[in-house]
């Protein structure tokens, strides 16, 4: 399950000092999606905007980086970062309109489009934020993954969307839809897929874990592994 955790690092990626923010999202996430993901795919510098910012840890480390940042979120009592912040509603269907069409070089979304109504819109008003060669990281859980086929084998229950889980989690992301119908009905483009973990699960009870390996020959799929999608987007089609 997912749970608040509070950042351990004093130090930003430049250097700087960082007050600790709470980041509810998987251990190690934020790092890994700043590594991983941003560094190789996009220079640093330009605007950014990270959305469903939450405490504003996330658009703290960005700053670090050399980014302009705006964070935004519909919950402004719980963020906590001195970058400028805009309260809005992520299910509002041409929420971009308010943010700022074509105006982002970089947006982020760590654990957001679950939460929302419509992935399509969502996904639509990312397109609608990103300038011509910008770039969209985008997480969400992993439900096509060895735990969660087992899970809803054996209990009829979505792995990281039951009752165990946040309960605004409320649309799973399956890889097959949002490859062949999210994304280009959203007008976005995949420009890598990575898992997070990489090779394993850090929301996997271990002594479970000895199954998976025998079971990853037999299935189908290539997100058998990680808790975590995080992907790389652009746009579709570039004016």
């Amino acid at each position: 399950m997912i749970r608040n955790l509070l950042r351990s690092d004093k130090a930003g990626d430049d250097g700087s000092v960082m007050p600790l923010l709470t980041e509810k999202t998987i251990a190690g996430l934020h790092d890994f999606v700043i590594k991983e993901a941003l560094q190789p795919f996009s220079p640093s510098g330009g605007r950014a905007i990270d959305l469903g910012a939450g405490s504003g840890a996330l658009a703290l480390r960005l700053r670090s980086l050399g980014w302009d940042v705006q964070a935004a979120d519909i919950n402004a009592s719980q963020y906590q970062a001195d970058v400028p912040f805009v309260r809005v509603d992520l299910n509002e269907p041409d929420f971009a309109a308010r943010l700022g069409e074509r105006a982002f070089s970089l947006v982020t979304s760590v654990e957001v489009i679950e939460h929302v109504e419509s992935p399509i819109g969502f996904l639509r008003n990312v397109a609608r934020l990103l300038r011509p060669n910008g770039i969209a990281l985008i997480t969400t859980p992993n439900v096509d993954n060895i735990p969660a086929r087992l899970k809803f084998l054996l209990r009829g229950r979505i792995r990281m969307m039951d009752q165990l889980s946040d309960p605004t989690h409320i649309s799973p992301i399956f890889w097959d839809l949002l490859t062949r119908l999210y994304l280009p009905q959203g007008g976005l483009r995949l420009v890598t897929h990575l898992l997070y973990p990489p090779r394993g699960h850090k929301v996997t009870r271990k002594r479970y874990t000895w199954i998976f390996r025998p079971l990853a020959l037999l299935l189908a799929g290539d997100s058998l592994s990680g808790d975590n999608h995080v992907m790389a987007l652009r746009l579709a089609q570039p004016s």
